[in-house]
């Protein structure tokens, strides 16, 4: 039997390349790997590769404006983060490099922050640190997290 070796990269469709590229700089320390810029044969960027510190695989920025906006508000990705403190930290470099999130929240199994980029898309950094499943004491009904009105199922009840 074949099996996989790994993730390759990871992708996020952008409507606008240079605000993306922009955020993702200031909210995570990206660093733009120029050298495999995505572009037709005539020579039209349409995409961006990206590095990130702590993450070995690469990510692509890909001008995808129809994507990016039917994705707003899903969250393709969570980042792992060592423990509470962490993100923590996170929420503290967040806050100082101006980009909204929503501070620690009390996951399932362990704590969390939530940013969206751009287009809206969010993106959740969790902590491999956990604490007991909880699903009484968590933050489930926050709206970082909560499920879009559009996806949530017939019997989902909110508590406001």
């Amino acid at each position: 039997m074949t099996s996989l070796a790994g993730v390759h990269h990871l992708k996020f469709p952008a409507s606008d390349l240079d605000r993306s590229l922009d955020w993702w700089e200031r909210a995570f320390g990206a660093t733009r790997q120029p050298q495999w810029d995505h572009r037709t044969p005539d020579g039209t960027l349409f995409g961006y590769i990206i590095a990130l510190p702590g993450i070995a695989e690469p990510i692509e920025l890909r001008l995808a404006p129809g994507t990016a906006s039917a994705m707003s508000g899903f969250d393709p990705v969570t980042f792992a983060v060592t423990d509470r403190s962490a993100v923590e930290a996170w929420v503290t470099r967040f806050d100082a490099a101006g980009v909204p999130n929503s501070g620690v929240l009390r996951g399932l199994l362990g704590w969390l922050v939530v940013v969206h980029d751009p287009d809206g898309a969010s993106i959740r950094l969790y902590s491999k640190e956990t604490h007991d499943w909880d699903a009484h004491r968590a933050d489930l009904e926050s709206p970082w997290i909560a499920p879009l009105a559009r996806d949530r199922p017939a019997n989902h009840r909110t508590t406001t």
